[in-house]
């Protein structure tokens, strides 16, 4: 997957409510570039964790992207009014 590049994001207005969709559509990225299991499930935890941060701190609205270039995917988490989450790892 290393030769193809991308971008998706999206914009969640209330995470609390979209916690299950993120879960499956996190695994689907990561499974579609070739992730094992076991690291989409850390990943996936880690994104969930970032997410579930903005929103105690009364966030409502996030943007997450994710990003594949140069042989790396870039997770990125932003939440109005809170320090940004990323974490980058090298495409399989």
């Amino acid at each position: 997957m290393a030769d193809h590049d991308f971008l998706f994001a999206l914009e969640l207005s209330d995470e609390a409510h979209f916690d299950r969709m993120i879960g499956h559509l996190t695994g689907a990225v990561l499974a579609y570039v070739g992730y094992a299991p076991t690291a989409v499930e850390d990943i996936t935890a880690r994104l969930r964790g970032a997410l579930a941060s903005g929103a105690s701190a009364g966030h409502r609205r996030c943007d997450v992207r994710f990003r594949a270039h140069g042989g790396q995917l870039e997770i990125l988490v932003s939440c109005q009014g809170s320090a940004e989450w990323r974490t980058t790892r090298p495409l399989p």
